[in-house]
């Protein structure tokens, strides 16, 4: 073994270089200090790259402004077909099992809009004006009977389609009627009249009791009928007076986006002594339809807020959620998203 005395590792070794730094004026060394390592300052960072981006835009400005262009139109092409996508797996996933649904096989939605709330304790007097709760304007002899023809015309319709489901759509919009829905007064008035001799469309005759306006009857009732059926309606019919046919032919279903060539109308006429003022007063809903196509603002959003004295919560658009964002928009243009039924869905 060797006896080195300045071999490493000894105590008695002989240090050539102490690590450290000599004071010449004390004779001694001192430690050196260790540099701390700054942390890294995301703004600074964030700063650095914006600086540089500058300079980069500066430098090449035509480079940049193509290369931005080009990243603008990749997202503007495929966020679209990522949404129709999302749109076919959300609907996949909600519409697996038909089973669960109460009423599967049923394609066709015909909805019937209702107008007043039947207030009578008994319904042997469904074609009395005093069976019903009337507003001012309605208040003219025979306008019952108009709520009749409304029913029995919507029964009829459906009748003659086995795969139609029927709804009657409508609230609880005046609150001296009490806790009653337009929805359920026909329904139960239907009932009364024995389905008009179609008793078979009963067992597809249900209702739709939150609409508070001509265009919530008709989105309300596609959401319902997706609740009953797992699916959206291949063909929609609308039963109403015959000089609404404007406003729901057009520009309730071009706020939906649903297509013409599967739209249908069925009128009937007002009682004739009230047909001018009719005809006067859906000038003035059908052209403020025409600036607020959602009924989302202005006037027809007070309207709406006017015809729910009991506060009632709105369920939709839980039983669709495909059309979420139908329910959640307002604007005066179109709706831009895309919709099941422009993608052959259903």
């Amino acid at each position: 073994m060797s006896n080195n005395p300045y071999r490493s590792g000894n105590p008695k070794s002989f240090v050539a270089y102490p690590s450290g730094e000599f004071d010449l004026e004390s004779g001694t060394i001192r430690k050196t200090r260790k540099h701390r390592k700054s942390k890294p300052n995301p703004i600074k960072m964030i700063r650095s790259v914006g600086n540089r981006l500058k300079y980069y835009c500066k430098l090449h400005p035509c480079l940049v402004f193509m290369i931005t262009l080009l990243v603008g139109v990749t997202i503007l092409v495929l966020l679209p077909l990522y949404e129709n996508r999302f749109q076919m797996s959300s609907y996949q996933k909600y519409g697996m099992d038909f089973d669960s649904y109460p009423l599967p096989n049923l394609m066709n939605l015909v909805m019937v809009a209702g107008h007043s709330v039947y207030t009578s304790s008994s319904c042997g007097k469904v074609d009395k004006e005093d069976s019903w709760f009337l507003e001012s304007y309605q208040k003219h002899p025979g306008q019952a009977s108009t709520f009749l023809a409304h029913i029995q015309e919507g029964i009829e319709t459906a009748s003659k389609d086995n795969a139609a489901l029927l709804l009657f759509s409508g609230g609880e919009t005046r609150r001296d009627a009490g806790p009653r829905s337009e929805a359920q007064s026909y329904w139960a008035v239907s009932e009364s009249k024995g389905w008009f001799g179609k008793e078979d469309v009963r067992q597809r005759a249900l209702t739709e009791e939150h609409a508070r306006d001509s265009f919530e009857n008709l989105l309300f009732s596609v959401c319902r009928f997706r609740e009953l059926t797992g699916m959206y309606p291949q063909n929609i019919t609308v039963v109403s007076y015959d000089f609404k046919e404007e406003r729901f032919a057009h520009l309730h279903r071009s706020a939906i986006g649903f297509p013409e060539s599967r739209f249908f109308y069925a009128g009937t006429p007002a009682i004739s002594t009230a047909k001018e003022a009719a005809r006067k007063g859906e000038a003035v809903v059908r052209a403020q339809f025409q600036e607020d196509p959602y009924g989302c603002q202005g006037s027809l959003r007070y309207k709406k807020l006017g015809r729910d004295p009991f506060h009632r919560s709105i369920p939709y658009p839980n039983g669709c959620p495909e059309i979420e964002g139908l329910f959640r928009y307002c604007g005066t243009a179109p709706y831009p998203g895309s919709l099941p039924w422009s993608h052959n869905l259903n």
